[in-house]
């Protein structure tokens, strides 16, 4: 048998390259160097990622305690949901009642999300759960929800999270091993171009759609993506 039966029967595929995404760049401006985090495993070069920009979910009673004694609770699975962004919400007791009453959630930025009453869930940004108690809430009572900065670490994009890495925000430019540790990476951060055929994907991202829709994200940064190769 010649060489030519070896090279049939051997599958070889080419290693992905920076010139298989990359089209243009501004030189060091696109650029920056940033972490990528650890357990985030091999990532090759053109992935897609997102940066952890919100972290954990904590409530405690408003600054100088509460009159009534219901409890709120953050929700356990989700404690943040689509649009969440770090930061205090207040969410304050704007009609007393016996039994009952009606808790006002504002956002961080001052945009009031809506009203929940005693007893019921809010989900709009957070979610979590107020009951009752044995002492009625008055008004001006209530609680500060704190939604924790993130690491600020990156990891592929993915629609389906809510700590930041739903927003598509950078490619990945060299091939990163973060199994098990966190790992120093260059980003294509700004003013540049990629090829759509470079781009690669968390297994979320499994359909046109979010494909596009994080494009437009990427586009929102300066990234712009074409299709050809």
């Amino acid at each position: 048998r010649g060489l030519g039966d070896v090279y049939k029967r051997q599958a070889f595929t080419e290693p992905n390259t920076i010139s298989d995404v990359l089209k243009f760049e501004a030189g060091d401006y696109s650029r920056e160097v940033g972490t990528i985090l650890s357990g985030a495993g091999v990532l090759d070069v053109g992935t897609v990622l997102g940066q952890i920009t919100k972290g954990a979910v904590t409530a405690a009673a408003k600054a100088g305690g509460n009159t009534g004694n219901g409890t709120l609770t953050v929700d356990a699975t989700t404690p943040k949901v689509a649009g969440a962004v770090a930061g205090v919400y207040t969410v304050r007791c704007i009609a007393a009642a016996t039994n009952a009453g009606t808790l006002r959630v504002t956002a961080p930025d001052g945009t009031v999300l809506g009203d929940v009453a005693v007893g019921a869930t809010f989900e709009s940004q957070i979610k979590f759960a107020t009951a009752d108690g044995s002492t009625d809430f008055v008004v001006g009572d209530g609680f500060d929800v704190t939604v924790a900065a993130g690491s600020l670490k990156y990891v592929p994009h993915d629609p389906t999270a809510f700590d930041g890495r739903e927003t598509a925000s950078v490619v990945l430019l060299g091939k990163v091993d973060a199994t098990s540790a966190d790992k120093t990476a260059v980003l294509l951060a700004r003013h540049a171009e990629v090829s759509r055929l470079g781009l690669k994907w968390h297994a979320s991202v499994d359909n046109s759609t979010k494909k596009n829709n994080a494009i437009a994200m990427l586009a929102l940064k300066g990234i712009i993506t074409r299709d050809s190769a």
